[in-house]
């Protein structure tokens, strides 16, 4: 009995925090948030942090527009379609620009891995151009070997700015028994029961295929936890040599002072080199340190490291506003987060 009630979704979510509602997750945070308005005498003062970027990168941002200030080499081939542009507009446009299957499509707008499909033949785009359109991203699908996010802050004052929080990302993936189906060996893992059912509407009969004992196989290649990729907590590779290469990005980024980035790199000595590095996305104050969300950190360590990056985010919010940055009226934030919730709703319900 206990057994059985171990291998259930609702035990699973319960007694591993990582798995709890967001909202609970972060209530506490949300007290913490009102005494940093406070203490910055503005229910806004986020959006100063980062003026280079709407509501400084809480919600509704473009991602096209923050990562057109990546500097080129890091940036992978990214195309950029409107809504209103037709299907058979959009794969010339891909042919034109040279994007090549695999490639990755999200929309323009979202996060949390909302609607991102990694797209293996031209027919899987059908989806993107039916029912509700949004603006869309195509961007090469980037085959280095190690997906990271690394969060990253300098203060405006001084130019002062760290990594702070390395995130390693681990695909939701099965290794073979030689006996037991796909799907049974998902239901045998805590993380691949959670994503059973939209794993049974992706794969289909893909989850009755025995593999091999010993073969490895990956399920998902979206690189997002709400997705079943496991994070790491990577921050032991933090060191001077990776502070002064996201300085020397950051400091190109106009306009953003606190940001996460999600990366692929082709090793960790290239990427403390400044090498071998792809940015697929740049995210701002909604960016949390994602290393928190290793199964083996500590619930109480999480909080900290979340206030910790609170205080750093309404420092940085403080002194620009002492330099003459204007936060975002909050009317305006009301009706931002109303059209995003509307937004999410309808392309969710139309695709």
């Amino acid at each position: 009995m206990l057994k059985k009630l171990k291998n259930t979704k609702t035990f699973t979510k319960i007694t591993n925090w990582e798995f709890w509602p967001y909202q609970l997750v972060y209530f506490p945070v949300m007290i913490y948030y009102f005494l940093l308005a406070i203490k910055a005498k503005s229910i806004t003062f986020f959006s100063a942090a980062n003026p280079g970027i709407e509501a400084g990168g809480l919600t509704g941002e473009s991602k096209i527009d923050i990562l057109d200030k990546v500097p080129e080499k890091y940036k992978p081939l990214t195309v950029f379609v409107s809504e209103d542009t037709t299907k058979e507009e959009a794969i010339q446009l891909i042919s034109d620009k040279g994007l090549q299957l695999p490639f990755i499509a999200k929309p323009n707008v979202g996060e949390r891995g909302f609607l991102v499909k990694k797209v293996e033949k031209i027919e899987d785009l059908d989806e993107f151009f039916s029912g509700q359109r949004v603006d869309l991203l195509f961007q090469e699908y980037v085959a280095h070997p190690i997906e990271l996010a690394i969060l990253y802050y300098r203060m405006p004052d001084s130019g002062e700015g760290r990594v702070t929080s390395v995130t390693k990302k681990k695909f939701l993936g099965v290794t073979g028994d030689g006996v037991s189906s796909t799907e049974d060996l998902l239901k045998k893992s805590r993380r691949g029961r959670l994503q059973l059912k939209n794993l049974r509407e992706e794969l289909g009969e893909e989850l009755d295929e025995i593999l091999p004992k010993g073969q490895h196989k990956v399920l998902v290649e979206i690189g997002n936890h709400i997705r079943g990729t496991k994070f790491l907590n990577g921050n032991d590779i933090i060191d001077d040599h990776l502070h002064k290469v996201f300085e020397e990005i950051t400091n190109q980024l106009s306009g953003i002072y606190f940001c996460r980035y999600d990366l692929k790199c082709s090793s960790i000595e290239d990427m403390k080199k400044g090498e071998g590095i792809k940015i697929m996305e740049v995210n701002g104050v909604s960016a949390e340190p994602a290393h928190i969300y290793d199964p083996d950190y500590n619930v109480i360590d999480a909080y900290k490291d979340l206030f910790m990056h609170m205080d750093i985010i309404c420092d940085i919010a403080c002194q620009n506003m002492k330099k003459g940055t204007n936060t975002m009226k909050f009317t305006d934030f009301v009706r931002l987060i109303r059209g995003v919730n509307d937004y999410k709703k309808t392309a969710l319900t139309e695709n």
